[in-house]
């Protein structure tokens, strides 16, 4: 048999099958990342594991976090097939304005612990995308300086009220001149849950350098570079708070918060009122009577009651109750567009997003959070595609079901 000849290749046919430069840049890695898992490695390598484990962790044994993924897990999707689905629009209207995906950026504490830049970085990307940013409480930059960072973004204000309620009237006022329209009162915090990883790291704000802290420092240098070299981490709101986590929620927090509380905050609120933390029907059904603007089903993300019910598991039995006296929210869980279209199919809104962006900020800083939301909006395109219903407003029950 005759045997082909041999020929030197060209370089053209060579570049195509020769792997490319890799990818050093912090840049080029997040770029690279396929879905939030990747950019949850990258923040893994990057941040000290007392701070990763802040953000990873939850309460005593984790099975409320461990569930809330788990029910995202059992969701089967129904698609159609021979629908015109060349276009598929995501935005949808969210408390009166449209915004570009029902995304909603949650708030964290802490935030710049995760990365100097913080919740500048986390609004900014957030007023790029199109979405609501929700500053926390325990945030670590003002309400006036994230409204200055993201002056044309949607900014939102999470509340916790504290037992000195001049202090939080004071709050209020703050997130009022920043100009934030929707304030957040999360309601599941009455006392501080135990979230074991942050105890065994004897995590503390700011962190502070114990042996432990040290030799983490060596093999994560570039967290701890940026840490050192910027401005001191505190907590922007509240000030004068104790150094651990737990005390500070017992200390500051008030347990004694019920319905009642409300009506006194909404007479010093003008804007929107959404409640955060609701885990019964019964509870949904309450606040829907007394007039709140909005619902987030959540347990915290598991950090607070381990063992709490799946907020997703939750949802369309709270749409259903509520009906359309108020809007409905889902937080916990949350990792993809699939997962977000999933969530509206089922009755929310829109979803709010935690762990997700902060993986992202960890990775990256503003870049970062900036690839979370690019993923999200793909994955909720595609989708929307696969599943044959084109707009986002076409989601429901009809396509979706939790195995």
């Amino acid at each position: 048999m005759e045997r082909e000849p041999r020929r030197l290749p060209r370089w053209r046919e060579l570049r195509a099958v020769v792997p490319g430069w890799p990818r050093w840049s912090r840049a080029s890695r997040i770029a690279a990342a396929a879905d939030i898992a990747d950019l949850r490695l990258l923040a893994r390598r990057r941040a000290p594991r007392m701070v990763f484990d802040y953000v990873d962790g939850a309460a005593e044994g984790e099975l409320s976090t461990v569930r809330a993924r788990e029910a995202f897990s059992r969701v089967e999707f129904s698609p159609r097939v021979l629908r015109d689905v060349s276009e598929a629009p995501t935005a949808v209207e969210v408390l009166g304005r449209r915004i570009a995906m029902p995304v909603v950026l949650g708030p964290t504490g802490f935030t710049r612990m995760m990365h100097r830049e913080g919740e500048r970085a986390v609004a900014r990307a957030a007023e790029r995308a199109g979405v609501p940013y929700t500053l926390s409480t325990m945030g670590t930059t003002s309400a006036a300086d994230v409204a200055a960072a993201a002056p044309g973004g949607w900014n939102w204000f999470q509340l916790y009220v504290v037992r000195d309620r001049a202090r939080t009237l004071d709050t209020l006022a703050q997130a009022t001149a920043a100009g934030m329209d929707v304030l957040v009162v999360t309601v599941d915090v009455p006392v501080a849950g135990a979230r074991l990883r942050d105890v065994r790291h004897g995590l503390t704000i700011p962190p502070s350098l114990r042996w432990r802290s040290v030799l983490q420092a060596v093999w994560r240098p570039a967290w701890w570079f940026d840490f050192l070299t910027g401005e001191p981490l505190r907590f922007a709101t509240v000030d004068d708070a104790p150094p651990d986590l737990a005390g500070l929620t017992n200390v500051m927090f008030d347990p004694s918060v019920t319905v009642r509380d409300l009506e006194w905050i909404r007479s010093a609120w003008n804007g929107r009122l959404l409640v955060k933390g609701v885990q019964r029907v019964d509870d949904a059904e309450e606040l829907a009577a007394v007039g709140v603007d909005g619902i987030v089903v959540s347990n915290h993300g598991g950090r607070q009651l381990d063992r709490a019910v799946t907020p997703l598991e939750l949802l369309p039995r709270v749409a259903e109750a509520v009906g359309d006296r108020t809007q409905v929210f889902l937080d916990g869980g949350v990792r993809s567009g699939a997962d977000v279209a999933a969530a509206v199919a089922l009755g929310a809104r829109a979803c709010f997003v935690g762990r997700a962006y902060l993986y992202g900020l960890m990775a990256g800083g503003e870049p970062g959070v900036r690839r979370v939301l690019e993923l999200l909006r793909a994955e909720l395109v595609r989708t929307l595609q696969l599943l044959g219903v084109g707009d986002v407003h076409n989601l429901g029950p009809d396509v979706v079901r939790l195995r």
